[in-house]
């Protein structure tokens, strides 16, 4: 009787410290989901420090404008209120103009910044009667902050355009080709009216396709580029015939310059979308000349395309 009333002590103690165990966890979780909800519905799980984009900080009055630089285009702004007001300035695609809608606000407020370089910056935005700076240029303040710690306000987007390549590979790749300087193709040009325009090469990565363009004035006279442009056309046009014709615009450009100075050499690297060219049409490329009469025009065929030099056989730097 005494072994039987022993095994049953110990299993009440063992059910008893079972219980109390359980109900200790149900606290903690009860806590840990009184804590969640008070924020989220729903289970939720906290974001990492490393995670967060750490914002900057930048001041506004009302009565001045502050000016932030940027290493490349800007793409898209966003404003966490209407206490704030911004821009790009005119005529120049990488300069933001930021200033105070209202006089005075007290509650802080913030705003983002998307480049075409792919960077995302973030910002959060104070008035001050007198602000600290008033023209800010983000890529020496960015290697300032990033040399100091390994906390960074930017990280890299994608942009459909581009496909799998980022922006910032696809710059490098550009800056390379353009760095390298190498002459693949010797027989896509035109020389008119004293201009001489070649493509240097064409190379291919991830379905997009560069471009090397040199345009040679060997006048006095500048050369003011008007636009370029390709275009698939019809190898041959009948006569009463509509031209067909279908433009590619390029995605990016390194080195995009509208004027050629009298004897001067200018180079570009154009990307564009990955395509080819039906047998009875051809790859034309225009460039024309700003209130004058002298153009250069370069025919490229399907098999130019399909000659094309792979990134791998480039060195990028």
């Amino acid at each position: 009787m005494k072994k039987e009333e022993q095994l049953k002590e110990l299993s009440m103690n063992k059910i008893i410290k079972l219980f109390f165990m359980i109900q200790i966890l149900l606290m903690g979780n009860t806590t840990i989901n009184a804590q969640d909800k008070e924020l989220y519905n729903g289970i939720t799980k906290k974001i990492p420090s490393e995670r967060m984009i750490v914002p900057y900080g930048v001041q506004v009055t009302f009565n001045k404008t502050t000016h932030l630089i940027f290493p490349s285009a800007i793409r898209y702004v966003d404003l966490g209120s209407d206490r704030i007001i911004a821009g790009k300035a005119e005529e120049a695609e990488n300069v933001l103009r930021v200033k105070a809608a209202v006089e005075g606000f007290s509650q802080e407020t913030n705003f983002s910044v998307i480049c075409e370089d792919g960077n995302f910056y973030s910002f959060n935005v104070k008035y001050a009667q007198e602000p600290d700076l008033l023209n800010i240029e983000m890529k020496n303040f960015i290697a300032a902050k990033e040399a100091v710690d390994s906390l960074h306000s930017r990280m890299e987007v994608r942009f459909k355009e581009l496909g799998d390549e980022s922006a910032s590979q696809v710059k490098l790749i550009m800056q390379s080709i353009y760095k390298n300087n190498e002459k693949k193709i010797r027989h896509l040009s035109c020389k008119r009216f004293g201009v001489k325009t070649m493509i240097k090469s064409i190379y291919v990565d991830h379905g997009l396709l560069y471009f090397h363009l040199q345009v040679k004035n060997k006048t006095n006279l500048p050369f003011n580029v008007d636009f370029i442009r390709f275009k698939i056309v019809d190898k041959k046009v009948m006569k009463r015939t509509a031209i067909q014709e279908t433009v590619i615009t390029p995605i990016r450009g390194f080195n995009e310059e509208l004027v050629v100075d009298g004897n001067s050499t200018l180079r570009t690297v154009y990307v564009l979308p990955l395509f080819t060219i039906p047998d009875d049409k051809i790859l034309e490329l225009d460039i024309l000349e700003k209130n004058g009469g002298r153009y250069q025009t370069i025919r490229i065929k399907n098999c130019d395309l399909m000659s094309a030099k792979v990134i791998n056989e480039l060195k990028i730097k």
